[in-house]
């Protein structure tokens, strides 16, 4: 259970105590857990949909439950999206990338893309029919973070630093059989997940998402050699979009 805490005080503001996190260790396994987190924070925010839905217009309700997707995280995928864009769109070699992600400030490109993906959000979840919205957004989470375990299982990280002195990222990935297992665990869940949440349109809004999530994974790896926290933030963020898009074009 250390590993499940680690898990939840990392992907969420949930205060866990320390002793129930087991330090490294426990965010060593971690991983495994955020397929379930995720579906914890997209059970809460789906049944807030189903109430919003019965007292607010599709617009409002939209940016309400996008705002405590936002919230369900503290922030944290919005912050590695913004330095995402910073990086990869700053046209710097490598390293010089790389220092830019680290960076705690954000610049223009980071604020254009947090604005431009939350906008993006609240248009498309607000164009889902009404008694499918719950569902996507049942479905957004755990496959946002699916699609992080499986660049995680499947990519290289891209800084040389191991260790906690790495960044949480480096702890997290995984080698070898396990690397496999988690990327088979990742697409398992999020395919059950998308076939309980919308039945044939759930399959296929995760798996354009794990779609995506990969093709993203490739471009970072041409850029930066391979993922990091914040290209990790930025997947999550895209794959949530993912279910919102695909309703909305796909209604009954």
């Amino acid at each position: 259970m250390k590993a499940f805490f680690s898990a939840l005080a990392f992907l969420t503001p949930v205060r866990v105590p320390q002793a129930w996190c087991g330090g490294e260790r426990g965010l060593r396994g971690a991983p495994v857990y955020f397929p379930l987190v995720g579906g914890l924070i997209g059970g809460t925010a789906a049944a807030a949909t189903f109430g919003l839905d019965h007292v607010l217009p599709p617009l409002p309700a939209a940016v309400v439950v996008v705002l405590f997707l936002v919230a369900a995280s503290a922030g944290l995928h919005l912050d590695g999206l913004a330095d995402t864009a910073d990086g990869l769109l700053s046209s710097r070699p490598r390293e010089r990338v790389l220092e830019i992600m680290r960076d705690s400030r954000i610049g223009t490109m980071g604020v254009a893309a947090v604005v431009g993906v939350l906008l993006l959000k609240v248009g498309f979840l607000s164009a889902v029919e009404e008694g499918l919205r719950w569902r996507a957004v049942l479905l957004a989470p755990p496959a946002g973070r699916c699609a992080a375990l499986l660049v995680m299982s499947l990519f290289p990280y891209a800084r040389e630093a191991g260790g906690l002195s790495g960044g949480l990222a480096s702890v997290f990935r995984a080698t070898g059989r396990r690397a496999h297992l988690l990327a088979a665990w990742s697409m398992v869940w999020v395919l059950a997940a998308g076939w309980l949440a919308l039945s044939y349109r759930g399959l296929v809004a995760a798996g354009v998402g794990l779609i995506l999530a990969v093709l993203f994974a490739l471009y970072v790896r041409r850029r930066i050699g391979g993922y990091t926290g914040d290209t990790l933030g930025a997947t999550t963020e895209l794959v949530e979009a993912v279910p919102f898009l695909v309703m909305a074009v796909w209604p009954t």
